[in-house]
């Protein structure tokens, strides 16, 4: 299984495909989705990287996905420009997927 990058910004693109992680740039939500859907497709990516502020153009896609699809994993990575969550994203995010108020 490999990683594959969904990123809105070329720096993070190279230091990642220096890394050897491979993806794609892209910057408008249909382009967002459509790279989703081609790396889900793609049997052999295991893990899913987004930008931030990608996630933030189609949040409903994405977070509809990581609820109910098992494979790959989408994890959400912040760019040079900083971190964009708020203090309790990860609280929220359990709570929206499982009930429980942690």
């Amino acid at each position: 299984m490999k990683f594959y990058l969904i990123s809105d910004n070329i720096d993070t693109a190279t230091g990642l495909r220096l890394a050897g992680i491979e993806g794609t740039v892209v910057h408008e939500d249909w382009e967002v989705e459509h790279a989703l859907r081609s790396a889900m497709a793609d049997e052999s990516v295991g893990i899913i990287l987004m930008t931030e502020r990608l996630v933030s153009l189609c949040p409903d896609l994405v977070y509809d996905l990581k609820l109910t699809v098992s494979r790959p994993l989408i994890v959400e990575i912040p760019d040079r420009h900083g971190n964009g969550r708020a203090k309790d994203s990860i609280s929220r995010y359990v709570r929206e997927a499982i009930g429980v108020k942690i």
